[in-house]
């Protein structure tokens, strides 16, 4: 069986908002609220799905008190590695036999009941990754600027995932970007999570290193394409206005 976590620990700090970002209305309605609808009505995950925040829960729970969720507080911000580390106890209660684990994020509220569906029911050793293409960074396409790079080898397959506050010149000009979406191998997440470490220039823990952990160990790390419209993140007001007039 699969399970699914969300992380929604960010603020609303870039928005000029007092709510956590994930609350930030789009079009009158919480972000998170249209992502969640997606997860439904994907089918994937029947159980409560595990929702990551920091002390602002009852805010975030009121909100979502339609939708069969439990929680998993993130006491410190210290990146997706430690938010993901932290929703594992969660989901070691659950004596059913877990496989897959899906991590989401709260701020992307286009992404389609499909595509989750689809990678969650991927078989892998490690994990798979979810990619998407540009051409370029100009009109809309400047909301994914700022995230992780797909770095393949020569031979073509993925070997990390460059985040982009510690990426060079030439790795910014990578257009495969990582949505941030990733689905993995429950026993293989479980043995590795805490072989993160913060040696980056934020000093926080990457989910996105475990790639380069599965890569070092000789695994096949697949990534699956989705469209730009589906994978956009809102991290801004600017992009939060940009995200408006695509719906």
């Amino acid at each position: 069986m699969t399970r699914i976590i969300i992380l929604a620990a960010g603020k609303g700090t870039r928005m000029n908002s007092e709510l956590p970002k994930v609350l930030v209305p789009l079009k009158n309605r919480p972000m998170i609220k249209y992502l969640m609808d997606s997860v439904v009505a994907s089918g994937v995950d029947l159980s409560p799905i595990v929702v990551v925040s920091p002390d602002n829960q009852d805010i975030i729970s009121n909100e979502l008190s339609e939708y069969n969720v439990e929680y998993a507080i993130q006491e410190k911000q210290l990146g997706t590695g430690h938010a993901v580390a932290a929703a594992l106890p969660v989901l070691e209660k659950d004596d059913r036999k877990i496989t897959n684990i899906v991590v989401l994020f709260g701020d992307q509220p286009f992404l389609k009941a499909e595509s989750i569906k689809k990678f969650a029911q991927l078989k892998h050793d490690a994990l798979t990754v979810v990619s998407t293409f540009l051409g370029d960074f100009d009109g809309w396409h400047q909301n994914f600027y700022h995230l992780g790079r797909i770095i393949r080898g020569a031979s073509g397959q993925v070997e990390r995932i460059q985040e982009f506050k510690d990426a060079n010149e030439e790795e910014k000009l990578v257009t495969e970007i990582n949505t941030a979406s990733m689905c993995f191998n429950k026993d293989w997440l479980v043995k590795n999570i805490n072989s993160l470490n913060n040696d980056n220039n934020q000093h926080e823990y990457y989910l996105t290193s475990l790639v380069n952990i599965a890569f070092e160990e000789g695994l096949e790390v697949n990534a699956v394409s989705i469209d730009p419209h589906e994978a956009i993140g809102i991290n801004s007001l600017n992009e939060l206005q940009i995200a408006e007039s695509l719906i």
